[in-house]
């Protein structure tokens, strides 16, 4: 068997080069004789050269793993490789641009402690745009906790504590590392939320945009509709199906009144408002059910298939956890 850590710190990294080796520094010196630990950095197809660095950075501690990915996959799927090659009873993911502070660390791992199962970082004085960053997550935040009714002030922040078994239960992909606290509460985790140190970017660029903007409120009705109706579909069908009864009822009885009532007695045939109110129902009703139906078989598609959202080029260890996988790779097929 695999030694397991304490803790796990899974570190996405996509072109952020200059920010490595001050980041595993600072991991390290947060958790340096306080908790067994590992780093595990996992490199989303970066062209930069960060894999040179991530390398230098493993062969002088074997406590850091480096998994490379094939090509850049996004940050959901980078956070779920680094979740399935990490051995931690507690899994910490940190960003790797060096704005979020390791120091913070370990008033996480005390909150977890306390007796809950997610402890989310909340950056209260963000170093970042206000128009392009501050302003959509504000509102981003206030939808998500709306909608998913789990109220977090900073569903963005990356640095979050989890516990292992948490982690185990929860598919990802799409945009779906920023609502695992909203899918954690569906199977009745404890979830809180601490001031963590937000700093300014200090090398290279942010990589989102305003462009992911929609891809996260897709997600989010995504989130919602599983978690409100996955187990009871009938809900949302039957109701659609309703308001569609009805405004075909009320359309019939406004044609038939124009037959039969209306002083010119307008044939049915030829009434442009009989055919207008069924295109618009038929197609109404159509595109939202093969919506819904669609992410349901996508979620179905992921989770019964257990199909990872990433491949793996390779993975740079220790020789010891080479040696100690070798034999239990032995000891299982003897």
């Amino acid at each position: 068997m695999k030694e397991k850590s304490d803790i796990s710190v899974v570190v996405p990294v996509y072109n952020e080069r200059d920010c490595l080796r001050q980041i595993y520094k600072e991991i390290a010196a947060a958790l340096e004789g306080k908790f067994s630990f590992e780093v595990i950095f996992i490199d989303d197809g970066s062209s930069d050269g960060s894999f040179a660095v991530l390398k230098g950075i493993q062969e002088s501690d074997p406590r850091v793993r480096v998994v490379q990915l094939r090509r850049n996959f996004g940050q959901t799927a980078a956070m779920s490789a680094g979740f399935d090659h990490c051995r931690g009873r507690i899994i910490i993911p940190c960003d790797a641009d060096g704005q979020n502070d390791p120091s913070d660390i370990p008033r996480l791992i005390e909150k977890l402690n306390e007796g809950y199962d997610i402890v989310s970082g909340w950056r209260k004085d963000r170093k970042d745009r206000t128009l392009s960053r501050k302003i959509p997550s504000k509102v981003a935040n206030f939808v998500i906790g709306r909608v998913t009714g789990v109220r977090l002030n900073d569903y963005g922040c990356t640095l979050k504590a989890y516990r292992r078994e948490i982690i185990d239960e929860v598919q990802l992909y799409g945009e779906m590392h920023r609502f695992i606290p909203a899918v954690a509460d569906w199977a009745g985790a404890k979830i809180t939320e601490i001031q963590v140190n937000h700093r300014p970017r200090l090398t290279g660029s942010s990589n989102y945009g305003f462009e992911r903007t929609g891809k996260v409120l897709l997600d989010l009705l995504t989130v919602k509709f599983i978690g409100s109706y996955s187990t009871k579909p009938l809900h949302i069908f039957g109701g659609i199906g309703a308001l569609s009864l009805v405004g075909s009822v009320v359309s019939g009885l406004v044609v038939l009144y124009m037959k039969y009532l209306h002083p010119m007695r307008l044939s049915m045939n030829r009434n442009p408002l009989l055919i207008l109110t069924a295109i618009l129902m038929i197609t109404a009703v159509q595109f939202i059910l093969m919506g819904l139906l669609a992410e349901m078989i996508v979620r179905t598609y992921h989770e019964s298939q257990n199909r990872a959202v990433y491949t793996v080029y390779r993975i740079l260890e220790s020789d010891k956890e080479k040696t100690d996988e070798q034999n239990s790779s032995s000891k299982t097929q003897t």
